[in-house]
């Protein structure tokens, strides 16, 4: 049984996580974190979640939590999960990071902290997601520039940074596809009298509203014709069981920063 500890317990991902891990025949729900102040401390993690009394009580030290895990599944913010992963690497856990928004300065930080640990990290957990990026990435390799590319998302009214860390990712994607600089050819915002499309450019969209979980397109234009890959995710229940099956992978590797592409065995 991996031995799973979930940071933000609290939350609409944490109770998701919490009754997935549980239901799993493989894992066992050992741990919930929340920040100091929160109202969920103390309270039982399957009570929080809908599933009854578990026997865990939702805490807000990450040391004494970590100390009695094999792995943490981390959906949280940016600030938390650095912290996280430096706790992590001091444990020699799995380390799942669903969470998105990073700096480049957390990025080092994260990276630094898998020189002990085993973190997985992706701006999407879904199955689906993962192998759409790797259809973008082989699509936008098999089209030259006068196929433009435009990333398209929506998420719920709640969601807090865009582009989403799914739209960076099959932003990425195609970048890769391409051989440029996803830095250097990302426009962001379109406002006012913009001038013309650069050729090799890849621009964002992004609509918040709603209750909608996340929808993604990347949508390639050319001449007289027009390419759409799109995925829809449902339920929050796609990010938790790509967690789950993320922490499951990465318990016997070496430590080291791997994705979900390494965790599907797409990593080309």
């Amino acid at each position: 049984m991996l031995k799973l500890a979930i940071a933000g317990a609290g939350g609409r991902m944490g109770q998701t996580l919490t009754r997935l891990v549980h239901a799993h025949e493989g894992c066992e729900v050992v741990g919930g974190l929340e920040p100091a102040g929160s109202p969920h401390l103390g309270k039982d993690q399957g009570v929080l979640a809908g599933i009854g009394e578990i026997g865990v009580t939702v805490s807000d030290d990450p040391l004494s939590v970590l100390a009695k895990a094999d792995g943490l599944i981390d959906f949280t913010v940016p600030a938390a999960s650095v912290r996280l992963s430096e706790i992590a690497a001091q444990a020699r856990i799995v380390h799942v990071i669903g969470t998105t928004g990073f700096s480049e300065t957390d990025e080092d930080a994260i990276k630094a902290a898998s020189r002990h640990a085993r973190i997985v990290k992706s701006g999407n957990m879904s199955l689906g997601v993962n192998l759409l990026a790797a259809l973008v990435k082989q699509v936008a390799a098999a089209l030259d520039e006068s196929f433009d590319i435009e990333v398209l998302e929506m998420h719920h009214r709640h969601k807090v940074d865009a582009p989403s860390g799914t739209a960076l990712l099959l932003g990425q994607a195609a970048a890769e596809g391409r051989g440029i600089n996803l830095v250097q050819h990302s426009v962001r915002t379109r406002d006012g009298h913009t001038g013309a499309r650069e050729e090799g450019d890849i621009g964002f969209a992004t609509l918040r509203g709603g209750s909608v979980v996340g929808d993604h397109s990347v949508i390639l234009a050319g001449p007289s014709e027009r390419i759409t890959l799109t995925h829809h995710a449902e339920s929050r229940e796609i990010f938790a069981n790509g967690a789950i099956k993320a922490a499951l992978w990465a318990f016997d590797k070496k430590p080291g920063l791997y994705s979900m592409a390494d965790v599907l065995g797409i990593n080309a």
